[in-house]
C-alpha cells in the first residue's frame, strides 16, 4: 500500500532522542513530487516529513541528506549506503490540533512521508486571529507561512543576516503584516516603535508610520530626548566626560539643589517631593548647572576675612557667558583663590563645549521640553510619550541617522529606559503595556547589546529581554552580526529569522541559540537566498525555510547598494563642494549654500 502512496519516503531506522534516521524506499526519485495538483520538493534539506502512528501524527523536518546521515554501521550492512535522511523531530497532531513537542515517538520500521499541503494546514492552523503570514515555503510556494504573533512580540524575536540577504525588506515585510494594511489604520490597537538608525524606513512604511528625525524633511516631525529625563551619571558621562568620585558629587549635588528649587516653582504630577533623587525626571538647567558650579570654581575674595567676592561681571547663564572675577594676587593683599574650588573647570569647558554645540539640540535643546533657568518647561513628559506612542499610526520611527556616533549609543539607550520606564509603572493602564503591548525594533542591535557594552543601552535590553515579557514590552534586534550580541539577550529571543550568514562565527552563534535541534538546516545559511529565512521558535509552529514576501516596489527601504556602473557612466555635474562642506559643517543632508550668487553649470574637467 505504501509503495503506491505518492507521498511515501521511506522507513524508520533508527530513533536517537528526537532524531530519527529514515531509509529511503528504493523507488524514490529525488526532485519534485506532483500531489492533488500541487508540486513538493522530495528529498531537500528543509522539508518536512509526517510519520503516522494509529491515530496521531509525528512531524519533523530534514536536517540531512544522504550517506553522512547513515546509521555507523550501514556501510557494513547495506551496498547503497547515500540513500539515507536525518530527520529533527518537531512536533505532533492528534486530529486538527497540532502541538509542539513529542508524548511518544516512532518505532522501527514505521512509515514516512511527504507532508502534504493538508498537513500543513493542520500545522499552522489555517487563518487563526493570532497568526499573521509572512511569505511561503520554499519547498512548497504555494504554503503561506503564518507566525504567531503573540508569541512574536512577547517572548522577543531577533533578525539577523548578513548585508544584502534582504534583512531590512524582511524588517519592513514582517512590520507590515504585524500591524496590517494601510487600511485599517483607523481601527489598529498595534503599537511598533522602530528604531532606524540608517534612516532607511521611512520610505518602506511611511504610510503606517509617524516618523520623528534629529534632522527632520517637511514630513517629519523633529525628534527631541530631554536630557533631564535621563539618570544622573549617564547624561554627565556624556556633557562632563569622566569624572572622579569628588568631581561626580559636586555635579549631582547641584542637580539635586537644582531640582529641589524646581518643586518649590510648581508642583509635577505624582512626585512626592521627599521621594526626590538626582536620578528623578525632574526638569532643570543645564545652563545654570553651569553657571553656578563655574562661579564657584572662579571666584576670588578680598577683604580682611577672605569673605568679599571680587566680582567684576555678573555674567550671564543664558548665553553661557562666565562671570569674572578680579585674578587672585600673590601676598598678603589679596584677591585670594576658593580654597573650596573643586577642581572642575575642565568637564566644566565641556559641559559649555557640548551646549554650545549644534549637533547635540536634540537632546540638550529638547524644544518644547527645554527648561527655563528655574527649570519650567513648555510641556512634559506625558506630551513626549504621547507624540511617541500615543498618535493614530500603529508604527513610530524614531529616525537616528543624523546623531552622532558619541551620542547614539546614549541616546538608545535613552529613549528605551524612558519608553519602557513608563510602561512598567503604567502597567495597570489602558496605555500601558500590558493592556496594549508595544514592540521594539532595534536595528544595529549589535552595536549597543555587545557582552562588554557596559552602557546604558545594553542595561536596558537586557532588562527588556529578561522582563519586558510579563509587561507587555516585546523586542526585535536586528543585527548583521549576532556573535557581537550578548549571548543572554539572544538566549532570550524565542522566535529567531535567519537570512543568509556567510561568517563562521556568525552561524555558529545562531545555532547556539536556536531553541530546535537544527544543525543540519543551520548549514544551509550561506546560500539562502535572498530574502530567503529560516525560521524558528516559538511563533513558528514548525521550524521552516520561508521566501518572505516583498513589500509593494514603492515601499521598499532606502537600503540598496550604489548602482556604480550607471554612476560611472554618467556625466559629472560639478554642484560645488562648498554645498558639500555645507552640510558637513552643518551635520545636514539638506543644507543648501544660500549665498552662492552665480549658478554652477556642469564643466568638463579637460575644458577647464
Amino acid at each position: 500500500m505504501t509503495a503506491t502512496d505518492p507521498t511515501y519516503l521511506g522507513r524508520v531506522s533508527v530513533v536517537s532522542g528526537s532524531t530519527i534516521t529514515v531509509k529511503l524506499a528504493e523507488s524514490l526519485s529525488s526532485g519534485l513530487a506532483m500531489i492533488d495538483g500541487h508540486t513538493y520538493r522530495v528529498g531537500q534539506v528543509g522539508s518536512f516529513v509526517r510519520i503516522p502512528l494509529g491515530y496521531q501524527d509525528l512531524y519533523g523536518v530534514v536536517a540531512e541528506i544522504g550517506a553522512s546521515a547513515a546509521p555507523q554501521l550501514a556501510a557494513l550492512v547495506e551496498v547503497d549506503t547515500g540513500r539515507w535522511m536525518r530527520v529533527e523531530l518537531a512536533g505532533e497532531a492528534i486530529g486538527e490540533r497540532f502541538e509542539r513537542g513529542l508524548s511518544q515517538h516512532p518505532n522501527v520500521d514505521d512509515a514516512v512521508h511527504i507532508v502534504t499541503q493538508k498537513d500543513l494546514r493542520r500545522i499552522y492552523g489555517g487563518a487563526e486571529e493570532d497568526q499573521v503570514a509572512v511569505g511561503t515555503l520554499s519547498s512548497a510556494e504555494n504554503i503561506v507561512v503564518g507566525l504567531s504573533l503573540d508569541a512574536l512580540v512577547t517572548r522577543h524575536s531577533a533578525i539577523v543576516g548578513s548585508t544584502g540577504s534582504g534583512k531590512s525588506t524582511t524588517v519592513a515585510s514582517l512590520l507590515r503584516s504585524v500591524v496590517g494594511s494601510a487600511e485599517s489604520v483607523a481601527t489598529s490597537g498595534a503599537r511598533v516603535l522602530l528604531l532606524d538608525v540608517h534612516g532607511e524606513y521611512s520610505a518602506a512604511l511611511g504610510d503606517l508610520a509617524k516618523t520623528f528625525s534629529a534632522s527632520p524633511s517637511p514630513s517629519e516631525e523633529p525628534l527631541f530626548v530631554p536630557y533631564w529625563a535621563l539618570e544622573a551619571g549617564e547624561l554627565l558621562d556624556f556633557v562632563a566626560g569622566g569624572l572622579s568620585d569628588n568631581h561626580l558629587i559636586a555635579f549631582t549635588d547641584k542637580m539635586q539643589e537644582l531640582k529641589e528649587k524646581r518643586l518649590t516653582v510648581g508642583a509635577l504630577p505624582g512626585l512626592d517631593p521627599q521621594s526626590l533623587t538626582v536620578d528623578s525626571p525632574v526638569p532643570f538647567s543645564l545652563r545654570q548647572l553651569w553657571y553656578d558650579l563655574i562661579d564657584f570654581e572662579t571666584t576670588t575674595f578680598t577683604g580682611a576675612q577672605r569673605d568679599q567676592p571680587a566680582r567684576e561681571t555678573a555674567g550671564d547663564p543664558a548665553t553661557l557667558t562666565a562671570p569674572r572675577y578680579t585674578p587672585h594676587a600673590m601676598g598678603a593683599a589679596g584677591p585670594y583663590l576658593n580654597q573650596a574650588a573643586k577642581g572642575i573647570r575642565r568637564q566644566l569647558n565641556l559641559l559649555r563645549s557640548r551646549l554650545l554645540d549644534r549637533r547635540y539640540d536634540f537632546i540638550l535643546h529638547p524644544g518644547p521640553w527645554e527648561p527655563n533657568l528655574i527649570g519650567e518647561t513648555a510641556q512634559d513628559l506625558d506630551t513626549l510619550l504621547a507624540g511617541w506612542l500615543g498618535h493614530a499610526r500603529p508604527i513610530t520611527i524614531l529616525d537616528l541617522s543624523a546623531v552622532p556616533s558619541t551620542v547614539l549609543v546614549r541616546l538608545i539607550g535613552s529613549i528605551l529606559r524612558i519608553v519602557y520606564e513608563a510602561l512598567y509603572w503604567s502597567r495597570e493602564k489602558t496605555e500601558g503595556g500590558v493592556l496594549r503591548p508595544l514592540l521594539v525594533v532595534m536595528e544595529e542591535a549589535h552595536r549597543y547589546v555587545s557582552p562588554d557594552s557596559g552602557n546604558v543601552a545594553g542595561d536596558i535590553v537586557k532588562r527588556i529581554a529578561k522582563e519586558g515579557r510579563k509587561y507587555g514590552v516585546g523586542a526585535m534586534l536586528v543585527s548583521q552580526r549576532p556573535s557581537e550580541i550578548d549571548e543572554t539577550v539572544l538566549s532570550q529571543c524565542g522566535t529567531l529569522i535567519a537570512l543568509r550568514l556567510s561568517n563562521p562565527a556568525d552561524r555558529a552563534r545562531v545555532k547556539g541559540a536556536l531553541p530546535d535541534n537544527l544543525s543540519g538546516l543551520m548549514d544551509l545559511l550561506p546560500v539562502l537566498r535572498t530574502g530567503e529565512t529560516i525560521i524558528s521558535g516559538e511563533a513558528a509552529r514548525l521550524p521552516v525555510r520561508c521566501r518572505v514576501s516583498l513589500p509593494p516596489i514603492d515601499r521598499l527601504p532606502r537600503s540598496s547598494d550604489p548602482e556604480v556602473s550607471a554612476a560611472w557612466r554618467t556625466r559629472r555635474v560639478a554642484e560645488g563642494y562648498d554645498r558639500m562642506v555645507a552640510s558637513w559643517r552643518a551635520q545636514r543632508t539638506t543644507t543648501v549654500v544660500r549665498d552662492v550668487a552665480i549658478e554652477r553649470t556642469a564643466i568638463d574637467p579637460s575644458e577647464q
